[in-house]
């Protein structure tokens, strides 16, 4: 006999997300992702400058504002064919990086860890012998007896207040949860570290950005950085050197407890390993550009079909005819009028059809992306893989440690196509942040060695032709690819459209019946317990869903338009 269970909202992410899953037998027979919000900023664009678009598109989401901004800038670019400055694309790399380094570091152990990690289990810990384990794993100095004894009794004062603060309404005592104690009062322990070496990429941002969240830096041909290494108002030696320390400050977390941390619940949860891949399709795009012209990137990017690595077709540019070409939005189950499925060129601003929850019909604010037809999973997964398909040396060299490191915890050789899974999200996401933080060293010494040449530009102008010009701009954030996609008319935005990456992984069936990757990817899932389905939340969280990104509330009038209850 099948059992509905409804998970409304799901908690620990940006946005507000519906989950609707049939169980039999224990496991996931079917599923629907529900986004709850309707997006309307492309509405606000709609007759504006296009070189304030970026600033607008920042407040599409809360968290995710410079990955937006850096897309927007790029798709008026792309439109009216304008290069930019070496010192430009170095600037906006290092933010890049530094954003993406401080985001993965937040959705690991401040969004997801928690499905995994039994907090009140650590108060059973021996603090020596959690210790000895996490220095078998690595090096860092702060895994020591004494600083584990101070978090045991942090945990224990916490615990006795009756006020867990942050970590209230766990799912402590769950049947899914089987860390020891000592990996227990690790993963608390390092949960706290996370908070400070979050902040410090940030920092990074802030100090080239002006300011984090919505950077102030951007402009569509280049940045506003002025480059003086003798002035104190400007990017000089002092600020260059301190965007270093950070990097390596961060570089170090990453490698010696994010990383390591990640391979021992992996290894821990190796069951894991088989569920939750879903869609074996993946979309990636090329980043952190080396040109002016967006030609050479030290990011790949690519299509796998299937999960077929060797046959993995590279995007290769910022004008990319296979990305340019194959991008469409289907409304066939989101509530919108119609039943259309168009290339962002062509749509129109979407008419919004609410209707109730109908199971068979309109059921998510979020439309339905297709690649050549067909749904793709977007984010650090997509990416890892294309540059493990593609040889690429940090992807290849941060892979093969983490799989040989998860092996040697868990004893038994780990597959690569374990990846495909809800631990393999976790893992990619770890191994991109390694990645990130030796490229964002390297485009620092690129930078510092641009202006040692005598270089100090940042900004070329933009010239508007009359008449239609069309451009889109990609963006490998966080959580994905994004594109933003704009029509100029004599200077203005006649049409704008963000295909953002939670659309791609949230997105409701097609015309087709085509499941989202959230949907294909619970089917099958384990439920050990239908009254706290945890492995829901598990395999969603992998994703980091950013639901604000993809769908908007909008009330011209300043009314409220939902009151939401946050268990």
């Amino acid at each position: 006999m099948s059992k509905r269970i409804v998970v409304d909202p799901i908690t620990r992410i940006e946005g507000h997300l519906r989950i609707d899953v049939e169980v039999e037998g224990g496991r996931v027979r079917n599923s629907w992702s529900s986004g709850q919000m309707f997006r309307g900023i492309e509405t606000i664009l709609k007759d504006r400058d296009p070189r304030d678009a970026w600033l607008f598109t920042q407040r599409i989401c809360g968290v995710c504002t410079t990955v937006h901004a850096i897309t927007s800038v790029r798709a008026v670019e792309n439109a009216i064919g304008l290069e930019v400055p070496l010192n430009a694309q170095y600037i906006r790399n290092l933010i890049l990086c530094a954003h993406a380094l401080h985001d993965h570091i937040v959705h690991f152990y401040h969004l997801s860890a928690l499905d995994w990690v039994d907090v009140t289990s650590a108060l059973k810990a021996d603090p020596a012998a959690a210790s000895a384990l996490a220095e078998s794993l690595s090096p860092w100095p702060r895994n020591s007896r004494r600083e584990l004894e101070a978090v045991k009794g942090k945990l224990e004062g916490l615990v006795a207040s009756g006020q867990l603060g942050i970590f209230t309404n766990g799912y402590w005592g769950h049947p899914a949860m089987k860390l020891p104690p000592e990996v227990n009062l690790l993963a608390v322990s390092h949960y706290l570290q996370a908070l400070d070496y979050q902040r410090r990429a940030n920092r990074i941002v802030a100090i080239l950005g002006s300011k984090t969240p919505n950077i102030q830096n951007l402009a569509v041909g280049g940045v506003a950085n002025a480059i003086n290494l003798d002035n104190d108002a400007t990017l000089n030696m002092e600020k260059l050197y301190a965007i270093k320390e950070l990097f390596e400050e961060v570089k170090a977390f990453v490698e010696q407890v994010y990383l390591p941390d990640v391979c021992a619940v992996g290894a821990m949860y190796l069951d894991w390993a088989g569920y939750g891949a879903g869609v074996k399709n993946y979309l990636s795009v090329p980043d952190l550009p080396l040109d002016a012209a967006g030609t050479l990137f030290d990011l790949p990017g690519g299509v796998i079909v299937d999960g077929d690595l060797a046959g993995m077709r590279p995007i290769s540019s910022f004008g990319d005819e296979l990305f340019r070409a194959h991008v469409e939005e289907s409304v066939a189950h989101a509530g919108y009028e119609g039943d259309w499925q168009k290339h962002p060129y062509d749509e129109e601003l979407p008419v919004p059809a609410y209707t109730d929850f109908q199971e068979g019909g309109k059921y998510s604010w979020v439309k339905a992306p297709r690649f050549e037809g067909r749904p793709m999973q977007v984010g650090p997964l997509a990416q890892v893989l294309a540059g493990y398909a593609a040889g690429h040396p940090l992807f290849r060299k941060w892979v093969d440690a983490a799989v040989g490191t998860a092996s040697s915890i868990a004893k038994s050789q780990i597959p690569l196509a374990a990846l495909h899974s809800t631990l393999g999200r976790h893992l990619a996401r770890a191994v991109r942040s390694a990645v990130l933080a030796e490229l964002g060293l390297k485009h620092w010494g690129l930078l510092l060695e641009n202006i040692g040449k005598g270089d100090l530009e940042i900004w070329n102008q933009p010239v508007f032709p009359r008449g239609e010009v069309r451009g889109f701009g990609f963006h490998e954030a966080p959580r994905g690819v994004l594109s933003h996609w704009v029509v100029l008319r004599d200077g203005k935005i006649a049409n704008y459209q963000a295909v953002v990456p939670t659309t791609w992984n949230a997105g409701p069936r097609d015309a087709k019946g085509q499941l989202g990757p959230y949907e294909a990817s619970l089917v099958g899932n384990p439920i050990a317990d239908p009254e706290r389905p945890l492995e829901v939340v598990r395999t969603v969280h992998s994703f980091d869903p950013c639901l604000a990104c993809a769908v908007h509330a909008h009330d011209p009038q300043g009314r409220e338009v939902a009151r939401v209850k946050v268990l």
